[in-house]
């Protein structure tokens, strides 16, 4: 069964044969006379070039050592039909159902004075197998391709993702304290320092703190102990801590901060630019990469949708949409409208009917209208 993927379509001028080269399997479905009749009584007839291989056998070899073998020579033979006749006023028109094989090549003939247009699409006629590109880059059940969110094969730096981690502080480092000494009931009780140790480190007590503790008594009238003094210097240390503490976490949250801003600015599209033929873009995001040029064959998702927004035809899952840029196998729009883009830009284009389809009436595409892409570049070839 033929699936559609994608539009194509071709001008053939009189005089000089068209080469078309489809890169996959190409449906063509209707020709018709071009807005310009230079032979409005005359009649143009289209043709169609293509290639037949022959085999012709070859004589057999008396000689018994070769076992009487035959051999066979190839050729190609170049045979041509009729696709339609058209004539202004009467016939200007015809619709036809052609395949033509993917990556052969066929030449276009136009008998007469008028220029014609082929319009049709290209087809999978194998949608059941696997994509011509490698499995895991386009999973046939991806979810539908939408702009407006953030693609599936955005890569992420692992640090921008904040994810706790069950492994943290499984190892602590355990260091053994030192073995105190044994008091020695023969000696004095030492004179208390005026330095207080705490597992912050050592803390010297200010003339202040120092004079607030010989004026405290408990009840019996008995000075304020050693457990008194610890008490008060560890209430002043852990509110130092707590002051260092709301230092980090608010530095840590400028950065983070910085950093986001940093990368919103990276993220942010151009303006809206005027190009040849009136075609106008605007990106929304930027890509990473060489540029499309003229040339390139680049693989593409796509919406397609009129003024009113209404979708006349799209590619958002399954294989990409695959042409070469600047060649005239897409409409003008196109070429001109995806060159300067990068691989995981996204871009919305909008292209007047001179640069589209015109006065022609394409499937759900009104005559003269103006289309709207919005289009993401996954590949250059």
């Amino acid at each position: 069964m033929a699936v559609a993927v994608a539009l194509w379509s071709q001008v053939a001028k009189p005089g000089d044969a068209t080469e078309v080269q489809p890169l996959s399997d190409l449906r063509v479905t209707n020709i018709a006379l071009g807005d310009d009749i230079a032979d409005p009584e005359g009649r143009t007839t289209v043709k169609l070039v293509y290639k037949v291989p022959t085999v012709e056998s070859g004589d057999e070899d008396e000689d018994e050592d070769e076992d009487d073998e035959e051999q066979e020579k190839g050729s190609i033979e170049l045979r041509s039909t009729v696709l339609c006749s058209l004539t202004p006023g009467k016939i200007e028109q015809a619709t036809i159902d052609v395949v033509l094989e993917g990556e052969e090549e066929y030449l276009i003939e136009v008998v007469g004075k008028n220029t014609v247009h082929l319009t049709g699409n290209y087809i999978d006629q194998t949608p059941d197998q696997v994509p011509y590109n490698d499995e895991s880059e386009y999973d046939s059940e991806e979810e539908d391709f939408d702009l407006r969110e953030v693609s599936s094969d955005v890569e992420i730096d692992p640090e921008e993702m904040d994810i706790p981690s069950d492994d943290e502080g499984r190892f602590e480092e355990i260091h053994d304290e030192p073995e105190q000494p044994k008091a020695d009931s023969s000696k004095k009780r030492p004179r208390d320092s005026d330095a207080m140790s705490t597992d912050a480190g050592e803390v010297k007590l200010s003339k202040a703190d120092k004079k607030k503790l010989k004026k405290q008594k408990v009840e019996g009238g008995k000075a304020v102990t050693t457990s008194e003094e610890a008490a008060l210097v560890e209430k002043k240390e852990e509110k130092k801590e707590g002051k260092k503490e709301q230092g980090k976490k608010e530095e840590k949250k400028g950065a983070k901060k910085d950093e986001k801003e940093e990368k919103k600015e990276e993220k942010k599209g151009d303006a809206e630019k005027t190009l040849a033929g009136g075609v106008k873009i605007k990106d929304h995001k930027i890509g990473t990469g060489p540029k499309a040029k003229a040339g390139d064959s680049v693989s593409m998702r796509y919406v397609g949708k009129l003024t009113n927004g209404k979708i006349f035809d799209q590619n958002t899952k399954g294989d990409p949409f695959r042409f070469r840029l600047g060649k005239g196998e897409v409409i003008k729009g196109w070429d001109v409208g995806i060159v300067g883009m990068q691989v995981g830009g996204e871009r919305l284009i909008t292209i007047p009917p001179k640069m589209g389809y015109g006065s022609q009436k394409i499937d759900k595409i009104p005559a003269n209208s103006t289309l709207v892409f919005e289009v993401k570049l996954v590949k250059i070839n």
